[in-house]
């Protein structure tokens, strides 16, 4: 008999999760496939261990990850056995607190995306009173306190396994790149299998209870740590960023004194006065004044979301990285199969609002596919041939490319 009862079958989902999802190496640098090459044996050892009591998480792989406004974040990259691990725990701890999350928390939660968050949060721009609150909480992944997390489990398990392994995930050490081990007596690493469902569990307690008890009325949007507060009035937000203050600094929490701002987001017809902030950034999408058309055709201004400035930085520079003009030796059909499926992505999560924003995008990759053209073809070194040449392609092969759908055209620059 085991201390604990432990379905086989829990580890053999949690696997199939695991694999499906992919990932790089943990301290072991064992892969994937190498894990699989021994399956049954590894995933019975993870099942006696966790079942036994005597599984001990080792050190987390530190990966840095540089942030679009400077400085990095640093991700955790368990081992294969233990993303196994921590997975058995999540999918334990998913069926007890999903039920009652809040219905305005959308990250890393089934049958909800970012989108859904984005599109909330525009609808709910229209309809309040023209004013929100962009949360910023500071380094919340590295700051979260341990023991408020572990009481936050054990009042939703009755496993006493899951707060075991929960308390010695929360605690294993981080492995830097030069070898050097770091304790941690705080927070939780971006990356672990365990850490989404450990961050929405806290996050329910420490802000969406909270504000629904003390401002039920008040609508937001919150994805993880990232959330938008709408308000009715300055007056409203600057007394709702204070109280939230004092109730982050109850729980361990900071909010960020630069990136937390209250906003002024009512359409151009509807403003009264000048106000300095007039624009945020909500998970990968600028919200703002722009120019729209009505059902009749009409253009008007109004405040909407588009990809923000950031993301479209780091996609230009991925597309740069890319280097299309130096596969000469590929076809065109190589390169449609390689960049599909990552501009079909771009395309389907920043084309869901304001899509017209994304045709410059389009056009510069088209832009680097001419330019190959010209390089791998001699002939088409003219403007009129290549051009000549590049329409008869898009009119027999017209779904070649994910973002044709969007636009064929390109930039006819430095002829």
């Amino acid at each position: 008999m085991k201390p604990f009862e432990i379905s086989k079958w829990a580890v053999q989902e949690a696997y199939s999760r695991v694999r499906a999802n992919k990932g790089a190496v943990g301290v072991d640098g064992q892969s994937i496939a190498e894990f699989e090459s021994d399956l049954k044996n590894n995933l019975y050892k993870v099942w006696n261990r966790m079942s036994s009591g005597t599984y001990f998480p080792p050190p987390v792989r530190a990966v840095e990850i540089p942030k679009t406004g400077g400085g990095v974040r640093v991700l955790g990259v368990p081992t294969v056995a233990d993303r196994v691990a921590q997975t058995v725990v999540a999918m334990e701890l998913e069926k007890r607190v999903e039920p009652m999350f809040h219905p305005d928390s959308y990250g890393y939660r089934p049958n909800r995306s970012a989108l859904d968050a984005v599109g909330a949060c525009r609808e709910r721009c229209f309809k309040s009173g023209g004013w929100v609150l962009d949360l910023d909480i500071r380094k919340f992944f590295d700051t979260v306190d341990h023991e408020l997390m572990v009481k936050a489990v054990r009042s939703n398990t009755d496993q006493d396994w899951v707060v075991l392994y929960v308390r010695r995930w929360l605690s294993a050490p981080l492995q830097r790149p030069d070898g050097l081990l770091e304790q941690r007596d705080q927070g939780t690493p971006q990356g672990s299998a365990v850490s989404p469902i450990l961050a929405n569990l806290f996050m329910h307690y420490a802000f969406d209870m909270w504000m629904a008890r003390k401002f039920p009325n008040v609508w937001f949007e919150r994805y993880v740590d990232d959330a938008v507060v709408h308000c009715a009035s300055e007056k409203q937000a600057l007394m709702l960023k204070a109280a939230i203050a004092e109730r982050f600094t109850e729980v361990g929490l900071e909010l960020h004194p630069d990136k937390t701002k209250v906003v002024y987001c009512r359409d151009e017809n509807k403003r009264t006065d000048y106000h300095e902030n007039t624009a945020f950034t909500f998970l990968g999408y600028e919200f703002r004044m722009r120019v729209a058309r009505n059902k009749n055709g009409e253009m008007f201004t109004s405040f909407l979301p588009a990809i923000s400035k950031d993301a479209e930085k780091r996609i230009n520079r991925e597309v740069r990285r890319w280097r299309l003009h130096r596969h000469t030796d590929w076809t065109l059909g190589q390169l449609a199969q390689w960049i599909n499926p990552i501009v079909r992505g771009w395309l389907q999560y920043y084309g869901r609002f304001y899509r017209s924003k994304l045709y410059a995008l389009c056009k510069r990759i088209n832009t680097y596919l001419v330019r190959w053209a010209r390089k791998k073809y001699r002939r088409l070194f003219g403007f009129k041939k290549v051009n000549a040449w590049w329409k008869a392609v898009g009119e027999r092969y017209p779904r070649l490319f994910a973002h044709w759908a969007y636009t064929r055209g390109f930039m006819a620059t430095g002829w």
